[in-house]
């Protein structure tokens, strides 16, 4: 394998969680050729998060090594709904809706990928015009033994939860997709992979050449534990404002920061190396923290944003003032009353009440501003408490 075609494996494995087949990228590499690297996504929502980057960097780096990068929009799919992970039918959504989101995904993605170098497409081109007719022999070429196989549909099966028969046209058109589009490779996250694997089968069916896999990892929220989701208010959105994206990046805890600079940050993995390694000698994270914050900061706004978002950011706690704009929540008790760990976990400011215990020995948790020293403290329904975790995490709760 020759030294150029080692480097462009290696940049394309960076950060992957799985590459199915290498042996097979590495010949169509060999073919000196672009290749045709598909990411479909389905506009299920207006806004795209830091999430849906992980796998849109990937694909900037295909275009940075001269490939051809299809950003394909699920207009069709996304009116069946994806069951990936789901353990209940997903309501599909209206066609209106999917227009709306669509429009706002292509105008989004070149934030990130060069839209001289991108092919928007959406896949009701050729979804539309299979008609009834097209799809029976579509759905004839996959058997439901296989579709069984798949991890949520098998534990939905086996606990006697439903599964529509819409949701099994879900993975067969994904599949179609890579055979409309001749796709030689195809991104997505974990979750996705016997969708992906689904459109290599379908290829060979259709005589066309398999195409690769690659994976990449699903990124934790802003709470360190679950995937970063918009539902679950975890998320980064790429369109917020340089303020609010910089201080959401700033309240990460220093262990997710590394996960963030790995599979967000386009720094060379010797920068991150050696950044890791300027913590350990005794620098502090937060300071590591602003550089992380404020690359994404302007890759979305620009550096003069991210310079400014900094800049207010350490003027609003450099005297660990409270903000002015701080998230108001209603706290559900419990006979009148809540424990400050659950609370402090319903307020999204710790993601356990293990850690909001850890946090109190440790004197970060203030109520009012007030610290607080006693784990077992019992809070009353009826009162409106400012709670702090730290020096950056703040909620007004109304005990209800």
């Amino acid at each position: 394998m020759s030294t150029d075609i080692q480097a462009a494996l290696a940049e394309i494995k960076r950060g992957a969680d799985e590459v199915l087949i290498e042996a097979d990228l590495i010949e169509k590499l060999k073919e000196k050729r672009p290749l045709r690297i598909k990411l479909g996504l389905d506009p299920t929502a207006p806004d795209l998060h830091l999430g849906h980057t992980v796998v849109i960097n990937k694909m900037r780096q295909f275009q940075e090594l001269g490939h051809t990068a299809i950003f394909l929009i699920g207009d069709f799919t996304g009116m069946i709904g994806d069951p990936s992970g789901k353990n209940s039918t997903r309501p599909p959504l209206s066609r209106e809706q999917i227009e709306a989101n669509a429009k706002t995904y292509a105008d989004q993605v070149f934030k990130i990928l060069d839209p001289e170098k991108t092919e928007i497409r959406f896949n009701s081109t050729w979804c539309n015009e299979l008609g009834a007719a097209g799809m029976i022999r579509l759905a004839s070429r996959h058997t439901v033994a296989r579709m069984l196989e798949r991890d949520d549909f098998k534990k939905r099966f086996n606990n006697n939860q439903p599964i529509a028969i819409h949701e099994f046209l879900y993975p067969l058109m994904q599949g179609y997709d890579s055979v409309a589009l001749e796709a030689d490779v195809e991104l997505g996250g974990t979750d996705q992979k016997f969708n992906l694997l689904v459109g290599r089968q379908l290829q060979n069916e259709y005589g066309q050449k398999p195409q690769c896999i690659i994976t990449m990892p699903l990124l934790e929220g802003l709470d360190g534990v679950n995937k970063m989701s918009k539902s679950l208010g975890n998320y980064i959105g790429i369109t917020e404002a340089p303020n609010d994206m910089f201080g959401k990046l700033m309240s990460i805890s220093d262990e997710l920061m590394w996960r963030y600079f790995d599979l967000l940050s386009f720094r060379p993995l010797s920068d991150i190396a050696k950044l890791k390694e300027e913590v350990g000698a005794g620098r502090n994270p937060r300071d590591v923290k602003f550089e992380l914050g404020k690359e994404l900061v302007a890759r979305f706004h620009g550096q003069a944003a991210a310079d400014a978002a900094q800049e207010a950011f350490l003027n609003r706690f450099r005297d660990g003032a409270i903000p002015d704009d701080i998230a108001e929540i209603t706290i559900e008790t419990v006979e009148g009353k809540i424990g400050i760990a659950q609370a402090l976990k319903q307020a999204g400011l710790v993601a356990s009440t293990s850690e909001a215990f850890r946090q109190i020995e440790q004197g970060g948790v203030k109520i009012d501003s007030e610290k607080v020293a006693d784990k077992g403290l019992q809070l009353e329904k009826g009162a409106t408490l400012i709670l702090q975790v730290g020096k950056r995490k703040f909620a007004k709760a109304t005990l209800s």
